[in-house]
């Protein structure tokens, strides 16, 4: 609770000296126009950028407190952040490799979660603060080279990254778990690893036509990854096998007004043994697939920058192996409602969690559904700061019909340094 009052007062801090700082320094730290936090070090970032070097220090906390809940709870309020630090290199421009581009990433997490220490929220299946999780502690999330080929048509990236930075990918701007992020990363979790984890990968990619692409990857599947004391692993030792996702992306310009659409549709299999449901002492293999769409539905006052945006994400898992049979999320985000905040954004989501039904045959208390919901209002403070407080609704916590149904205010915090 005082790291979480400390980090509020730092904000609020930092945007009263923002005037100040406007004043003496121009367009340097705390400028609200700057993209980053502590400006461009008097020109030097640019520059840096300009040859090659892009360096990006990130930090996004989540406040979740227990607004109201039909039974008791003895944690009431908890704070969960992550610092990202890495660098973008364009290698042609440093090294003459032509096509060829790098990023490195280390991200360190801290803090308590919300639903794993709420009596309330006991057995949620999703998360009232999706940055918590994965162990708390220093990883190496990011550690690729990537080179175009065949006129920039074929995109062949390798080295260690995750899943959803490439395929199942979706938008984290809600703190809710259910409507942040690939969902089949948080529904599958126990081979598909979302960020920060990383492992060993490959993925290819062929742009069938500007707006169209298809790819294909191999990701590394190893338990050990995910080892408190295993952040930076690099070792294959522990691999069971493999993850292989295979996804087609359009990317069409709609209408008139050429309003930005992203369609997604893949498909996963796993190599790696899994426990069957139905038969412990036989094994199978993980499978599934998604479809996600995301659409700019209006152009506020003609500015396609401002607007309705509405998306949907499904994904469905096999019934052998996996917890979660399937889930469901919808949502709108308006951004620019008011002119006088252009950049701010309200937003609502309702995601449904569905327990596989194999799974009720071997529990004295059945699951089913598990419904989450989140509102939020994204104030764009500056170009290097948003804040987004928020309410949470979770029904039937756990996907138990008689469970809780509980109330979250949260506040999360994302700047770029």
């Amino acid at each position: 609770m005082k790291k979480m009052r400390d980090c509020l007062y730092w904000a609020v801090s930092l945007l009263s000296l923002n005037s100040v700082f406007q004043s003496t320094y121009a367009a340097d730290a705390f400028d609200a126009n700057s993209q980053w936090m502590f400006g461009d070090w008097n020109g030097k970032r640019t520059q840096l950028q300009q040859q090659g070097y892009d360096f990006n220090f990130g930090y996004t906390g989540e406040m979740a407190t227990l607004l109201h809940a039909k039974q008791a709870s003895s944690h009431g309020t908890e704070y969960a952040d992550q610092f990202a630090i890495g660098s973008h290199l364009d290698l042609e421009k440093i090294l003459g490799w032509q096509d060829t581009e790098a990023q490195i990433t280390v991200t360190q997490r801290n803090g308590r979660s919300l639903s794993q220490n709420s009596d309330a929220l006991a057995g949620h299946l999703s998360s009232s603060q999706e940055v918590w999780g994965r162990e708390q502690t220093w990883r190496l999330t990011d550690f690729w080279i990537k080179k175009k080929f065949l006129d920039q048509k074929l995109d062949i990236k390798v080295g260690r990254f995750g899943e959803g930075e490439d395929f199942n990918s979706f938008d984290c701007d809600f703190q809710n778990l259910a409507l942040c992020g690939s969902q089949v990363g948080n529904w599958v979790g126990d081979q598909w690893y979302n960020w920060p984890v990383s492992q060993w990968a490959a993925r290819v990619k062929y742009n069938l036509q500007p707006d169209l692409y298809a790819q294909v990857g191999v990701y590394e599947y190893n338990p050990e990854n995910l080892e408190r004391g295993k952040g930076w692993n690099l070792s294959t030792d522990g691999s069971h096998g493999a993850i292989i996702p295979a996804e087609v992306v359009w990317t069409p310009k709609v209408g008139t007004q050429k309003l930005d659409g992203e369609y997604r549709a893949g498909y996963y299999y796993s190599t790696a043994d899994a426990q069957n449901i139905n038969h412990p002492e036989q094994t199978s293999h993980k499978q599934g697939m998604w479809v996600v769409a995301k659409q700019q539905l209006t152009a506020h006052q003609d500015d396609p920058h401002r607007g309705l945006t509405g998306f949907v994400n499904v994904t469905v898992h096999d019934s052998d192996t996996n917890t979660v049979g399937n889930m469901q999320n919808i949502g709108l985000v308006y951004k620019g409602a008011f002119d006088a905040r252009p950049q701010d954004e309200i937003a609502v989501g309702l995601a449904r969690i569905r327990i596989n039904d194999d799974v009720n045959d071997h529990q004295e208390r059945p699951q089913n559904e598990e419904y989450d919901a989140e509102i939020y209002y994204g104030i764009h403070a500056a170009n290097w700061l948003t804040i987004r407080p928020n309410v949470q609704y979770i029904r039937h916590v756990g996907a138990y019909k008689n469970g809780e149904n509980a109330w979250v205010g949260g506040i999360k915090l994302q700047t770029a340094f």
